[in-house]
């Protein structure tokens, strides 16, 4: 495939952040803007959800769409999906008080809830199988993505 016909069938996304205090950013990407803060506890003013929050909520922003899309690429009637997610990290490593675990989440648990029209078991597990590979955000955590972090002095 030649590199003109790749960037054809890339989409690059750009968000645009600043930061208004310690704990808080600014966010924007194409016309939304949001703010992501720390809780009370974590020394934030819980102006919006903190960072990792809204990890949990892109995964399961990204399961929702690719599960439909996987479906409606099957003929599946889906009417909606209800996902539960959670997490358990130690912040220690983010604090610095300790360095022996990861920093991020060690396991992160989704609970899907679809609602099928005339869907076998087998066709469920196998829609939802097929929705967690091709799932985006789900690739971006589960495999190494390289991250190049650099600045502009």
């Amino acid at each position: 495939m030649t590199e003109d016909a790749r960037n054809k069938r890339e989409m690059s996304v750009t968000v645009h952040a600043q930061s208004e205090n310690p704990t808080r950013l600014k966010l924007k990407s194409g016309k939304f803007e949001m703010i992501i803060d720390e809780p009370e506890n974590m020394g934030g003013t819980n102006m919006g959800p903190s960072p990792i929050q809204v990890l949990l909520m892109s995964l399961a922003g990204c399961l929702n769409v690719t599960g439909h899309e996987v479906a409606r690429q099957r003929g599946m009637k889906l009417y909606g999906i209800k996902l539960k997610l959670d997490g358990v990290l130690n912040p220690c490593t983010f604090i610095g008080c300790s360095y022996e675990e990861r920093a991020g989440f060690q396991t992160i648990n989704v609970k899907v809830t679809a609602d099928f029209e005339n869907a076998t078991t087998e066709q469920i597990q196998s829609w939802l199988k097929e929705t967690e590979a091709r799932c985006p955000v789900t690739d971006n955590i589960r495999d190494s993505t390289k991250i190049n972090l650099t600045t502009s002095i």
